[in-house]
This record gives C-alpha cells, sequence and structure tokens, in this order.
C-alpha cells in the first residue's frame, strides 16, 4: 500500500516540477482564456444575449466558461506527457516499478488536476481585473470541487486518446478537432438553448457542459441545472473516462 502511494506522490510531484520550472509554459496557457475574456468581454459587454437572465452582464455569464475552457484545454493537452515519456523512454522505466498501473495513472492525473486547478484559479483571480465579482469563502470551494471533477474527466479523456496513439504531431492534429467542438459545445460563451435543436442533444453530452453549469451556478447564482445534477452527472462522466483511460493505458503499455 505504502509503495502505491509512493508511486502516485512521486508522479505528482514530478508534474508539479515540470510545471513550475516551465514559465514559459504558465504563460502560454493563460495567454488564450485570457485573450477570449477580454476581446469577447470588452466586446459583448454592452450587449443583449438572448438566454442570459436580467441582471448578469456578458463579464458574469463569461468568466465561469472561460474558467471550463482554461481547465479543457490544460487537461486534455496533459495525456500530451504520456507520448512524451515514451519517446524518450521515461514511460518504459516506471512501467517496470513493481507498482500497479492504476497508480501509474492516478499519479499522473493527480499531477495534472493539480497544475490545470492552478491555471483555473489564476484565471479567476485575473478575471476580478474586467470587473467579475468573486464570490464568497464557500462558494470559491465549491467552484473548486467542479474545477477538480473538470480537470480530472479531460486528463482521463486526454489518456485514452494518448494510449492509443503513437505520433505527438497527430495527437495534437487530432484533439483539435476534438477539444474545440466539446468547448463550443458547453455553453461557455452562450446559453445551450441558443443553438439548433438538432445540435443541443449534442451539448447535453457534452462533460464540459455540465462543468460550465456547475460553475456557473457556484460563481454566479444562475444555473441551467440544479448543481446536484451537474456534480452527479459530471461524477459519472469523470468515473467513466477515469476507467477507460486506465484500461487504454494499461492496454497500450502491454503491446
Amino acid at each position: 500500500m505504502n509503495r502505491e502511494v509512493t508511486a502516485i506522490y512521486v508522479l505528482w510531484l514530478r508534474e508539479m516540477k515540470r510545471f513550475f520550472r516551465a514559465k514559459s509554459r504558465v504563460v502560454g496557457t493563460l495567454g488564450m482564456p485570457l485573450f477570449f475574456m477580454a476581446f469577447l468581454g470588452f466586446g459583448f459587454r454592452t450587449s443583449t444575449v438572448p438566454g442570459i437572465p436580467e441582471g448578469i452582464d456578458y463579464i458574469t455569464y463569461l468568466v465561469p466558461g472561460i474558467v471550463g475552457m482554461t481547465l479543457l484545454f490544460s487537461s486534455t493537452f496533459a495525456g500530451i506527457s504520456v507520448l512524451w515519456d515514451r519517446e524518450f523512454g521515461f514511460l518504459k522505466e516506471i512501467m517496470v516499478a513493481p507498482v500497479s498501473r492504476i497508480s501509474i495513472v492516478l499519479g499522473r492525473t493527480a499531477g495534472g488536476a493539480t497544475t490545470s486547478l492552478l491555471q483555473g484559479v489564476l484565471i479567476l483571480l485575473l478575471s476580478g481585473l474586467m470587473g467579475f465579482s468573486y464570490p464568497g469563502f464557500f462558494a470559491f470551494l465549491a467552484a473548486a470541487l467542479f474545477m477538480l471533477l473538470i480537470s480530472t474527466t479531460f486528463i482521463s479523456m486526454g489518456l485514452i486518446f494518448a494510449s492509443n496513439m503513437k505520433d505527438i504531431h497527430g495527437f495534437t492534429l487530432v484533439m483539435n478537432f476534438v477539444v474545440f467542438p466539446i468547448f463550443f459545445l458547453s455553453g461557455a460563451l452562450f446559453p445551450v438553448e441558443n443553438l439548433p435543436l438538432w445540435v443541443q442533444p449534442l451539448s447535453y453530452a457534452d462533460p464540459l457542459t455540465y462543468g460550465v453549469d456547475g460553475l456557473r451556478g457556484v460563481l454566479t447564482g444562475v444555473s441551467s441545472f440544479p448543481l446536484m445534477t451537474d456534480a452527479v452527472i459530471l461524477t459519472g462522466f469523470f468515473l467513466l473516462l477515469l476507467a477507460l483511460g486506465a484500461w487504454s493505458f494499461e492496454r497500450s503499455e502491454s503491446t
């Protein structure tokens, strides 16, 4: 048991050291969400977007979506580290260690989730510069819980893709075709109800829809679904994708 916990901790610590040593990576991952928030926020600040409740300005509506976007991109692309580790041989070293594959998956997921959570919190704090009102302490804790669920869900999804691909460039290309639709279908930028009726079922099958809706509920008090519904559905997606990610990872490294 102690050996498994140590393996999870070591892999988590490795991700932390890599994150804090790569200053350009931190700046780069924050750049796009800040541009989205600044240009969309200022551009539509005085506009009336159908479906947004009265009394909620667009900046307030947008910020939870941008936090969700930050978590989606950083978490999904955390899966690419599997390909880098395979390329440079580190993956072979940890695979021969006397620990279970699930401990390796949990260690990588914990490391990626922590770095994604830090980025999401930074975006949330910086949103105050654009006039976003910070929630109370307990609302912030609830938001952190939703952020953690979003991160772990999409790290697991990235792990599934990375475990079934061999080429780093191919992974980036495929992920762009997957990540952007997930983002635009989630209601991060506008209410899902504004989409055509035939598109809405795709939104309701998107895990990020419930993550963004839950974040919006705890941060602004406005959500399409009850918070418990968002949390339960998102947890279900997380458990399903974690199981598939662990299975894909073990299968890919045993072949």
